[in-house]
């Protein structure tokens, strides 16, 4: 049996927190290992626990979740957080994902998506809530041309579409780690993205709709 994932919680309100911790506990394969009240707070926290999943609101007193974002990538930046908040606020969204985030759900999301995501984000995959997800496709609509990807970019960025990490887009193309790293920061630059996260959701928007990249 794999070892459960490790999760701190970050929330300025307590009930919030403590029963979205208690709820997590729950679960045979997550065990929460800590809770945080700020940025201040969880910086300290992750750096010392070292957690597989970190489940962050934005607003919070003395240093919010995405200045909180910022400094925990500079210091750790293999650290998977999943911004979980009320903000439906594009620049948000934006603004936690360019800083690192993994996931960005809104609190109205129920606990099982919650769950879901958290385990979604301890193998790499990103996760967004749905409508999040459909307004920045609908971003990526509004660009005005596409520029052309190789057919091995193509093939990549396909994959990533599908939800695989670097090791099994390797393993699926016969292509070492590194250079499906290289191709991934290529084909960002092409598309005018900022990151791995929007590469995944362009990805899955012009794939799924049968569109050629």
């Amino acid at each position: 049996m794999s070892e459960p994932i490790r999760v701190l919680v970050v929330d300025d309100h307590d009930v919030v927190r403590t029963g979205l911790a208690c709820m997590l506990d729950a679960e045979a394969d997550i065990n929460v290992i800590g809770e945080a009240s700020d940025g201040f707070d969880a910086i300290k926290k992750i750096l010392k626990l070292k957690p597989d999943v970190i489940l962050m609101d934005i607003f919070m007193p003395h240093c919010d979740g995405l200045e909180a974002l910022k400094k925990i990538h500079e210091q750790l930046p293999e650290a998977k957080v999943v911004i979980l908040t009320v903000s439906g606020r594009d620049e948000d969204m934006l603004q936690g994902l360019k800083y690192g985030a993994v996931g960005y759900l809104l609190k109205s999301a129920n606990i099982d998506e919650i769950i879901k995501a958290v385990r979604m984000a301890a193998t790499g995959e990103v996760v967004l809530s749905p409508n999040m997800t459909a307004r920045l496709v609908a971003q990526f609509r509004e660009k005005a041309g596409e520029p052309v990807l190789s057919s091995r970019e193509t093939e990549i960025l396909q994959l990533l579409g599908k939800g695989l990490n670097n090791t099994e887009i390797g393993n699926r193309l016969f292509i070492g780690e590194s250079t499906v790293r290289t191709y991934i920061n290529r084909i960002i630059n092409k598309l005018n993205l900022k990151n791995r996260a929007e590469a995944i959701v362009y990805a899955a928007h012009h794939y799924l709709a049968g569109k050629h990249l």
